[in-house]
């Protein structure tokens, strides 16, 4: 993804970062089953950091869940200022293009957060890669990312009506679970399907509201935007998540 992309992603985040934090309400849900897979899990000493932490859910979660890991105060990375001036963990930030790799002061860190984030990088199956290897021995990472197979019901609307799919194209779960079982012990890996009642113009409104609605492709006039409206099937909208826990041997 180009620069322009990244630019894209952080304007739009930023102007919905003021309803995000209620309106995130599957990011909210999936970043506290991700801290809970943390309960009781032992940690290397060495830093701690959320990648595209946002305005917090995992930290949140955290100090409800595992409030020795919050004391740790993981470090909380985003793309988006305005996100991350929502953070709880204020003293503890760092406005990140996480295209760019990681920063320095992360190598060797012992644990790696990061919740609906990852599908927002350019090559995401590399960008796991170098997470995992900026872990120190017996340090872990722990990741949640929606995966192609979401969105299914948009896919076909789209085809039925002969308008382009303006959904971000999200990585396959094989390569992101090759990526990581070449580096990582995997303590868990799951796919998981979650599902809401929001369709059509409701699903695209709520995306709008809390940002995540940058996409590559053109915008869709309003005629395309009606046809493709027309065709969208009944039911509800359906994600697909990679829950995914590993240790550094």
């Amino acid at each position: 993804m180009s620069d322009g992309f990244s630019r894209q992603v952080e304007a739009r985040f930023g102007r919905g970062a003021a309803r995000y934090a209620e309106a995130a309400v599957l990011q909210r849900a999936v970043a506290w089953r991700l801290v809970r897979q943390l309960q009781h899990l032992p940690l290397p000493a060495g830093p701690c950091a959320d990648l595209g932490a946002g305005s917090g859910t995992v930290a949140q979660a955290m100090a409800a869940l595992t409030p020795e890991l919050h004391a740790r105060e993981p470090l909380q990375l985003d793309l988006t200022p305005a996100l991350l001036a929502r953070n709880p963990l204020v003293h503890r930030q760092l406005a990140w293009d996480l295209n760019g790799g990681l920063p320095a002061q992360l190598q060797g860190t012992a644990l790696l957060t990061s919740n609906f984030a990852l599908q927002w990088l350019t090559d995401p199956a590399s960008q796991l890669k170098q997470w995992c290897r900026a872990l120190t021995s017996g340090g872990v990472l722990a990741l949640a990312v929606p995966v192609a197979g979401s969105f299914r019901q948009w896919q076909r609307a789209a085809e039925t009506s002969g308008v382009p799919c303006t959904a971000l194209p999200l990585p396959p779960v094989e390569a992101l679970i090759a990526a990581a079982s070449n580096e990582l012990d995997l303590l868990r890996c799951q796919q998981l399907k979650f599902s809401r009642q929001a369709r059509g113009l409701e699903l695209l409104r709520q995306m709008r509201t809390i940002g995540a609605d940058a996409s590559q492709a053109p915008r869709l006039s309003g005629a395309q935007l009606r046809r493709l409206l027309r065709h969208w099937p009944p039911g509800p909208t359906t994600w697909e998540v990679l829950l995914l826990l590993g240790r550094r041997p």
